[in-house]
């Protein structure tokens, strides 16, 4: 008889994989503010977890550059400043580019579509004000791209950068003005990619990126008096 209980297991996520997925959303939309302690005894009691797979968690999101770990003196969410801008910027803008024109090559008809449907809903964010919303379906596009472009080393490279940025990207976005250019330059993005011209495509991500790493460095040297709760 064959045994079936092998291929009913559910294989559940680990916790501390989970925890990640918490957390990341707190620092990167300022719940967690920047240079402030990560408060582990009262996130255990929110997610009734114990410290273990906390501090698991707190060790994918130091990779990830979103917190830093001291010893003896905890985790602290790290703050982004304008040497770390203006280094990461440019390469991630060339990557962002390279992924472009490589998806054109070999984006099938189906990644398009599910591309566009993405950026529908993003404008209709857009329009209902929603940041948060908005800002995670951006991030989906971005990395359709990138997954389009079938090469591991540059998706790899581009995702390690990026989410060291995620924080100020978010942040950057508050600016009514700069949402309303990222919009226009997302329409134009959603076109190229549609017309599959690669060249033009990159262009464009560059551009896009460049003007992206202009707002960070405008919201870090005029932060918005906003308090983090």
């Amino acid at each position: 008889m064959t045994d079936l209980s092998a291929n009913m297991i559910i294989e559940r996520k680990s916790l501390h994989l989970e925890l990640v997925e918490r957390l990341r959303p707190l620092i990167i939309e300022g719940q967690m503010a920047p240079d402030k302690k990560v408060p582990e005894k009262a996130l255990c009691e929110q997610f009734s977890v114990s410290r273990t797979p906390l501090r698991e968690a707190l060790k994918v999101l130091a990779a990830e550059g979103l917190v830093r770990l001291e010893p003896n003196r905890g985790a602290w969410v790290t703050a982004i400043t304008i040497e770390e801008v203006e280094e990461v910027f440019p390469v991630l803008a060339v990557l962002e580019g390279l992924s472009g024109e490589l998806a054109c090559e070999k984006i099938s008809d189906e990644e398009i579509t599910s591309i566009r449907s993405l950026h529908d809903e993003m404008i209709q964010s857009y329009h209902d004000r929603d940041l948060a919303t908005y800002f995670k379906l951006n991030q989906e596009i971005h990395l359709g791209i990138l997954s389009a472009a079938r090469n591991e080393t540059l998706a790899n490279s581009s995702m390690s950068l990026s989410a060291r940025m995620l924080r100020a990207r978010y942040a950057a976005n508050m600016s009514d003005e700069r949402w309303s250019e990222a919009v226009d330059e997302h329409n134009e993005i959603i076109r190229t990619l549609e017309a599959r011209d690669g060249k033009k495509l990159a262009s464009i991500l560059i551009v896009h990126m460049k003007n992206k790493k202009s707002s960070v460095l405008r919201w870090l040297q005029n932060p918005p008096d906003v308090e983090a709760v």
